[in-house]
């Protein structure tokens, strides 16, 4: 329990200073030197000539950072092989660079890669014997209980791990033991420094009727339909930004198209989504349906740019803020379907198409909304959902013969061997 409760503190403090380094580069970018230029809105050219500046830094620093920052994050699962320590500086310095300038994507992916990193170096040593499964299981579980400040996520997500790999060694509670331990320390880290929360204000959601399960049923396999276009579109993209030979050249192409894409949008369209979701749910009720599904799509467009052009970054975060505008949009345009079925059922759907995981999208859907009646609702109405979503192809993009992420660079990180470890 020792080195669990460890890497679940490191595992939190390592997504606080990233956090607040970035949002401290956020502020001075888009308020402080705005201000101290005279610029009077950064609505238009400020958003494309940041978006685009982003860009450029980032794709700098994928070229020429050790390690190349990383792997490209629409090639990888949530979690995957631990990287190389040299690959750690650079991805670090591209995921704050992203979340600062504005670009559509969440720290997920590169957080638990960086604290994944970190625990097999210290743990997979001769005098601790832990196996590099066991390190990767503990950060995993840090991280994501340190990022929605609950250990349960980070169960849900383990319990799923478990069952893809086979795993039957044991009761489950067992092998779920230590994980849960850093779960938990990452979790009481994140609330001691003030964690962010997901809900949403809305409307208080009567209690459960037998319309809303037909309701969520029907929201939910809407947004997830809507977000398969961004499935279909993600490899293309991904193929079109890849055929630069220059990360500086593709990044920055990708930076000006978000920068245009965020004008088109407007603020709430940027950024991971957590504190723009919440500004639209107050902004709902002096909105358009209409003018919330554009949102709705070009957030979701600005996801398959940014994660398709080489921006490190997760796609949980942005599919949240999407299934909340769907939802919101939804029930403009059905004012007889209570707002919080609504927003619920839009986050089922695109978090489940995006993330694949169905405790994943639930636990999500759940903690939007804020509210536990809405849970029996929610568990039937993804049933068929599920049986959609299981045949679409997932967000993800297969890098044939192991070709590295941009031709140029030549052989990208690879997991650390033995000794680095």
């Amino acid at each position: 329990m020792v080195p669990a409760l460890v890497v679940g503190v490191v595992s939190a403090l390592t997504l606080l200073a990233l956090s607040e380094l970035a949002g401290w580069i956020q502020h001075l970018v888009w308020d402080r030197l705005p201000e101290a230029w005279g610029v009077t809105t950064t609505r238009t050219w400020w958003t494309v000539l940041v978006l685009t500046l982003t860009g450029v830094l980032v794709g700098a620093t994928v070229r020429w950072a050790p390690g190349h920052a990383g792997v490209d994050p629409a090639t990888t699962e949530l979690v995957s092989a631990p990287l190389p320590l040299r690959a750690l500086p650079g991805l670090a310095l591209a995921l704050v660079l992203g979340l600062a300038g504005g670009v559509s994507l969440g720290p997920e992916n590169p957080i638990i890669a960086l604290n994944v990193a970190l625990a097999a170096w210290f743990l997979c040593r001769p005098r601790f014997g832990v196996p590099v499964t066991g390190a990767v299981a503990l950060a995993m579980a840090g991280t994501i209980g340190a990022m929605f400040a609950t250990p349960v996520a980070a169960a849900l997500v383990l319990t799923e791990s478990f069952a893809e790999r086979g795993d039957r060694s044991g009761p489950l509670f067992d092998r779920l033991f230590a994980p849960l331990g850093a779960a938990g320390a990452g979790a009481v880290t994140m609330t001691a420094f003030g964690a962010p929360t997901f809900a949403v204000s809305l409307p208080d959601y009567p209690g459960p009727a037998l319309g809303d399960v037909l309701s969520t049923a029907v929201i939910a396999t809407v947004a997830a339909l809507v977000t398969l276009l961004a499935v279909l579109a993600f490899t293309p993209v991904h193929t079109l930004f890849h055929r630069f030979r220059s990360p500086v050249l593709a990044l920055g192409l990708g930076g000006l198209v978000l920068g245009l894409l965020g004008v088109l949008g407007g603020p709430l369209t940027l950024f991971k989504g957590l504190e723009e979701m919440k500004e639209l749910a107050d902004e709902a009720d002096t909105l358009a349906w209409y003018a919330i599904l554009l949102m709705a799509v070009v957030k979701l467009v600005a996801l398959v740019v940014a994660a398709g052009a080489g921006f490190r970054g997760g796609r949980i975060f942005p599919a949240v803020f999407v299934g909340v505008a769907l939802g919101l949009s939804a029930s403009g345009l059905v004012p007889a379907v209570p707002p919080a079925i609504a927003v619920a059922a839009g986050v089922l759907g695109a978090v489940l198409v995006v993330a694949r995981d169905g405790w994943l999208a639930l636990f999500m859907a759940a903690v939007t909304v804020g509210d536990v009646h809405l849970l029996p609702v929610l568990c039937v109405a993804v049933l068929p959902l599920w049986l959609v979503v299981r045949s679409m192809p997932p967000l993800r993009v297969t890098v044939p013969g192991g070709r590295p992420e941009f031709a140029a660079l030549g052989p990208g990180p690879t997991p650390a061997g033995p000794a680095e470890r």
